[in-house]
């Protein structure tokens, strides 16, 4: 090694050397990184799977015919709505929170012992909770019978509330409800139901048949009591608005008032009429 190499240091690197070397690096540095395995956190990945309920299942495997065609329109949607919010409610036994407003103002219900007109008595207890220790209901059958009537098979299952429910067995009551919907609203206009209790024993069945009639019996007395307010609140209130005094034209410091008492005559025996009714509706439905 020479004295002039040792004190003087070798010349530095040109700039194509180094665009080289970084070139190289680069390339290098990108080949390892598509080398490198590729690391996915599935952890983080979550499926969202929407199960349909039972009601939805049986809506959609109704036909609900051809709604509309070129000339006309049968039905509307709201009618598919129903259907479903109405076995909804019977699958979950609802009380106080079913879809009241699924039932036209003035629906009429008909079973065989209990009848009546008015959505507000959808919203009293039924006799299935009150009747029965934990009841189970089942679905078999919903059809459209037309595009304005809905047919729901459905099996009622519990035990008694009562002494006899040792020796009665469970409580076995199969019922076809069958609803007359509005074809434009959709809402219930007529609802009519039958039992058949063939599957229970001869001691359910007298559970059934007496309890049932003794609970028609408490709503018709609910009813006329209902009735009752109505047509007081009713009365008061027409006897205020038509008071009418007047001045007797013979002596100005006089008043007279008219005489209504034919109204009230009318409004009396309107009154006896309903009490005659509900009388013979719990007579009927208790003997």
């Amino acid at each position: 090694m020479t004295t002039s190499s040792f004190l003087f240091p070798a010349s530095p690197p040109s700039a194509a050397l180094l665009r080289r070397c970084f070139f190289r690096g680069s390339w290098l540095s990108s080949k390892i990184h598509h080398r490198l395995p590729r690391v996915v956190n599935d952890s983080t990945r979550t499926e969202v799977s929407i199960e349909k309920s039972e009601a939805d299942k049986l809506v959609d495997k109704i036909d609900f015919g051809e709604l509309c065609n070129d000339f006309e329109c049968t039905s509307s949607p709201q009618v598919e709505s129903t259907a479903r919010q109405l076995v909804r409610d019977i699958l979950e036994i609802r009380e106080g929170n079913r879809a009241f407003a699924c039932y036209a103002v003035s629906v009429r219900y008909k079973d065989p012992v209990r009848s009546f007109t008015g959505r507000e008595k959808y919203k009293r207890p039924m006799w299935i909770t009150s009747g029965l220790e934990s009841p189970t209901v089942t679905i078999q059958e919903m059809v459209m019978l037309s595009t304005s009537v809905l047919r729901i098979k459905w099996t009622l299952k519990g035990k008694p509330k009562s002494f006899l429910a040792a020796v009665s067995g469970n409580l076995i009551v199969k019922v076809k409800s069958e609803f007359t919907l509005n074809q434009i609203s959709g809402q219930v206009i007529e609802h009519e139901e039958s039992w058949d209790l063939s599957s229970s024993s001869p001691i359910a069945q007298a559970y059934f048949w007496t309890s049932r009639r003794l609970f028609a019996a408490s709503e018709s007395t609910k009813d006329f009591v209902d009735v009752t307010k109505d047509l007081t609140t009713s009365l008061t209130a027409r006897k205020e608005d038509n008071t009418e005094i007047y001045r007797d034209p013979t002596d100005p410091t006089k008043y007279f008032q008219r005489d209504d008492s034919m109204e009230r005559d009318v409004y009396q025996i309107a009154l006896f009429l309903a009490v005659v009714y509900f009388v013979v509706q719990f007579l009927k439905n208790t003997l």
